[in-house]
């Protein structure tokens, strides 16, 4: 299995923001996101960091 968990990065903290990531795609300051079962989300702002080893997206919010 290839699929993440999406992490959002605020106030020094990551929260789980969606399971098993399937398709991550940048567009004009946001990121589209679609999980494994059809969950799609949304998210404004930009890839801080993508550890495929531990299958981990961490997201950060526009400043």
């Amino acid at each position: 299995m290839c699929e993440a968990n999406a992490y959002i990065y605020r106030d020094g903290k990551e929260e789980l923001y969606l399971e098993n990531v399937d398709i991550m795609i940048p567009e004009s300051g946001r990121i589209y996101l679609k999980n494994l079962f059809g969950e799609q989300r949304t998210f404004e702002g930009q890839v801080k960091e993508i550890s495929l080893l531990k299958h981990r997206i961490v997201l950060e919010e526009k400043k």
